[in-house]
């Protein structure tokens, strides 16, 4: 007979989006006349700008005529878009070259996929509280988790640890679920640990164009030594929209080798091997995302998402309760008023205000106490989802 993967069960209940439906499930059935002001969304809400759109639509055309109709595209990516992202580096003056990035589905499969790039005796470095998709792919994968509590002592931004020997290491900036972001000096005390124990960064960098700081990273090759031992993980999801079309990519530098290894040349070949690439038609409008007006329009957008993160730092800063993210961050990442549990403050919200967010527990132990706000509602709904918590809580 033969033998599942039992790591699958050593895999925890995932009760956090079940319990938050349920709970508001409940709530309406028993106050039907209520309306729900939700800041625990995780997609966007705004649609896809014109020149994605335009491009979108240029690229249907192109199926139907056989002089301009594309079958199956390369595993790695269209040779234009690589292109495109790696000009979008350059203009940061960070080196990457176009055969150095693979376009994705998104950032979600690359993450569980990219671990097919090392042994199974590689454990894995996981900074809590995390997005649970770094965690459960590891289990699944047969990896040791070691967990990093962050706390806010550090600003949810802990450093390494020389006592902890760690092959693989996420690291997310800004991160979710706490917006936090990593300085240069921050993430060069992580490159120089990787480079000297022979670890890889896996680093997420999904949120990027929500920084607004110019001395903050967008990327961790800005950093001197990076090169050497990271790989970056990044999606238009967040940045342009892309959540219902699906496109990311991956960037892994010619320079990364352990082992004799090249890490870039394996994942040529795992992406040969196991994908047939993704769509002409949604690449075509990846393209978009980085011309100069689709960067102004994506832009635009981003904006009126952190105008929403502006409306609840201002009640946080009146109310002189504790935050990080916001302002590089689509995420407002709070501690809990008046030492409640991140559950408490839950059905406090929600029966109280009618408003929804994400308890912090559910994203690891170091989350219990704190809670997490979206910004990627309506400008309206947010808006008036902070009056009511300063009303609640002044």
């Amino acid at each position: 007979m033969i033998t599942p993967n039992m790591n699958y069960a050593k895999l925890k209940e995932s009760y956090l989006f079940f319990n938050i439906a349920k709970k508001t499930k409940k709530y309406l059935e028993e106050n039907p006349d209520k309306k729900l002001l939700r800041l625990g969304i995780g997609d966007v809400s705004l649609p896809l700008c014109n020149e994605v759109i335009k491009a979108l639509h240029e690229a249907v055309d192109d199926q139907s005529v056989k002089e301009r109709f594309h079958g199956y595209m390369p595993e790695v990516g269209a040779q234009s878009l690589r292109e495109t992202i790696a000009a979008y580096y350059n203009k940061r003056n960070v080196n990457i070259e176009a055969d150095e990035v693979f376009v994705s589905s998104g950032a979600s499969d690359e993450l569980g996929d990219i671990l097919d790039l090392f042994d199974k005796s590689s454990n894995a470095l996981i900074i809590e509280p995390a997005y649970p998709a770094y965690v459960d792919a590891s289990i699944m994968a047969g990896r040791e988790i070691i967990h990093l509590p962050s706390s806010i002592d550090d600003g949810f931004l802990p450093l390494p640890k020389d006592d902890i020997k760690a092959d693989l290491i996420y690291l997310c900036s800004p991160n979710n679920p706490t917006g936090a972001v990593y300085n240069k000096e921050q993430l060069k005390a992580w490159v120089d640990y990787a480079n000297k124990n022979g670890s890889i960064i896996i680093f997420d960098a999904a949120y990027e164009a929500f920084i607004e700081d110019d001395t903050l990273p967008h990327s961790i090759f800005e950093i001197e030594g990076a090169r050497e031992c990271a790989i970056e993980i990044c999606s238009l999801s967040k940045t342009a929209g892309f959540t219902g079309t699906r496109l990311g990519y991956t960037i892994i530098p010619k320079t990364l080798v352990r082992a004799e290894m090249n890490l870039n040349a394996m994942w040529v070949r795992n992406r040969t091997t196991k994908t047939n690439g993704v769509s002409y038609i949604i690449q075509k409008g990846g393209e978009a995302v980085f011309t100069e007006a689709g960067q102004k329009q994506i832009h635009d957008n981003i904006n009126i998402y952190k105008n929403n993160a502006t409306y609840l730092m201002e009640v946080l800063d009146k109310l002189g309760i504790w935050y990080c993210g916001g302002k590089n961050s689509p995420y407002i990442w709070m501690k809990c008023p008046n030492g409640m549990g991140s559950w408490e403050f839950f059905d406090y919200l929600l029966t109280e205000i009618q408003v929804v967010g994400t308890p912090g527990e559910g994203f690891g132990a170091c989350g219990e106490g704190y809670f997490r706000f979206s910004m990627f509602g309506s400008n309206e709904d947010t808006k008036e989802a902070a009056r009511r918590i300063y009303e609640l809580l002044k």
